[in-house]
Formats: C-alpha cells, sequence, structure tokens
C-alpha cells in the first residue's frame, strides 16, 4: 500500500469534510503540521471541532483557521497568544471546551486504546467536573471523563519510512503520537522519508499501522512562538587581563611552595556579592 502522497493538499483530499472533529498534534508551534494545516485551510472544510493543546498564534498554525472562521469548537487545555481566539470566544463566535492538559492528552490516548472512558481526580470540585459523572474510589473523589475518537488526526513527525513507521524528535514529540492512535484516519507531515527497515526498531516511536498517508514536507518554518535575548553583561578587558596575570603568578607561586592555590576575588565583583 502506498501512503506517501505528492502534497498536503491531495493527502486531505477524499478524508476532511465540513462539520469533523480533528486532533492537530503540537505543543504551542513545536511540532505542529504546518502544511497540513494549510491545505485543510486551503480546502474551505468549516465548521469544524479541533482537538489542540492550543490555537497556534495569531496568523500561524491553528490561528490561520480561527482567521477564516472554519473552526466551530475548540477542545484545548492552553488558549493564550491568540487574541483572535479570544476575540471569538467572548463575542460568543466560538465555543471551547477548556480541559486540563493531562486530561486531554489521556482523553486521545484512551480513546486510541479503545478505551470508551476513565475516571481521574484532576478537576474534582471545579468547573470541570461540572455535570459529569463523580464516583468514590478508596476513600477519594473521581471524575469520569469520555475519550476523544477523532475523525482525523493532523501529526507532524520529524522521519518515516515508506511503509508509515515515525520517528519523533525531542519535544516535537508531545501530542503528535497521542492525536495519531485516536484518528480513524492518520494524515502525518514528515521532514525526511526513508526505506523501510531504514529505521531501527528501536527507534520507531510510532508503529505503522496507524498511519494512512503520509506528506513530505523538507524545510518546514518552525517558527518560534517567544524568543527571549538577554545581554552579556560588559567585560573590562584591562581589568580581565589584570585577574588573569595575578591567577598566572599566584599558581606558580603556589606550585613553587607545593601550597594550595586561593582563587582570588575577581575586580569586578564587590565583596559579598
Amino acid at each position: 500500500m502506498n501512503k506517501l502522497f505528492p502534497s498536503a493538499a491531495e493527502a486531505l483530499k477524499g478524508v476532511v469534510a465540513d462539520g469533523q472533529m480533528l486532533a492537530v498534534g503540537g505543543f504551542g508551534l513545536c511540532g505542529i503540521p504546518e502544511a497540513l494545516i494549510d491545505a485543510l485551510r486551503d480546502s474551505g472544510v468549516k465548521g469544524l471541532t479541533v482537538i489542540s493543546n492550543n490555537a497556534g498564534v495569531d496568523g500561524f498554525g491553528l490561528g490561520k483557521l480561527l482567521e477564516t472562521r472554519q473552526i466551530r469548537k475548540m477542545i484545548s487545555s492552553y488558549v493564550g497568544e491568540n487574541k483572535e481566539f479570544e476575540r471569538q470566544y467572548l463575542a460568543g463566535e466560538l465555543e471551547l471546551e477548556f480541559t486540563p492538559q493531562g486530561t486531554l492528552a489521556e482523553k486521545l490516548r484512551a480513546g486510541g486504546a479503545g478505551i470508551p472512558a476513565f475516571f481521574t481526580k484532576t478537576g474534582v470540585g471545579t468547573m470541570v467536573a461540572e455535570g459529569k459523572e463523580l464516583r468514590e474510589f478508596d476513600g477519594e473523589t473521581y471524575v469520569m471523563e469520555r475519550s476523544l475518537v477523532p475523525d482525523v488526526a493532523l501529526v507532524k513527525a520529524h522521519r518515516a519510512d515508506k511503509s508509515g513507521n515515525l520517528q519523533f524528535r525531542l519535544t516535537a514529540r508531545n501530542f503528535n503520537p497521542a492525536a495519531a492512535t485516536a484518528g480513524k484516519v492518520c494524515i502525518v507531515e514528515v521532514e525526511e522519508i526513508v526505506e523501510t527497515g531504514d529505521i531501527a526498531p528501536d527507534d520507531v516511536h510510532l508503529p505503522g499501522i496507524y498511519v494512512h498517508r503520509i506528506v513530505h514536507n523538507p524545510t518546514p518554518e518552525k517558527r518560534i512562538e517567544k524568543r527571549t535575548v538577554s545581554a552579556a553583561a560588559p567585560v573590562d578587558p584591562v581589568a580581565a587581563k589584570v585577574e588573569a596575570q595575578t591567577a598566572i603568578a599566584q599558581a606558580a607561586a603556589a606550585a613553587e611552595a607545593e601550597l594550595p592555590v586561593v582563587p582570588t576575588v575577581p575586580a569586578n565583583k564587590k565583596e559579598g556579592a
């Protein structure tokens, strides 16, 4: 079975439709299927329920689908960094099912494992538990959460072989494996494609049995959500030279006397700092 598709648009063709529930991998902007999100926007499907840790940022990631008003409801655990998300929600234009992050991950994992529901202590006594079944176990109260089984999962992986075995890279793994196993149809965007067998069995993070379609995107933008740069402390070259010469002289004198070296206090530091 050929799982490789020539483009993201072709991979979505005949799969996505109005009113579907989709799971989209990623955490913030890390590990998101950029090309598949763009193709989903261009497909024009609407009325979508999207399961994702967040909704991207304004103008990037799932934020693009918010701008085109293709998302009807978000099932998320974090809704910051997106003013259009905030605007639509506060205006009553976007439905939100706010879910604790660990619960969201377990909803997808359980859905992929064929478990229809589970009990958790997270959210008991809060708005999260309103209208849900509560049950006592060993003297503790738990709330029942239904699992999620989306119609389609859009996933980002680092590498795939032609059979669909996947390898994720570092923190970009995040929600991607859980989304992939939960989706009835799983479409994966990858940066590298290798021959079947080129990925060592121990390096396969998700078996190809879960993957239906693969798209090659070797040059994703990988936009950084936030960048913080701190300037280095200014260095006085004259003081640094004197400090180095003093340290060398003390080391030489100590070696002659076979005494331990006593470190000097740097010239640019005050006593007790």
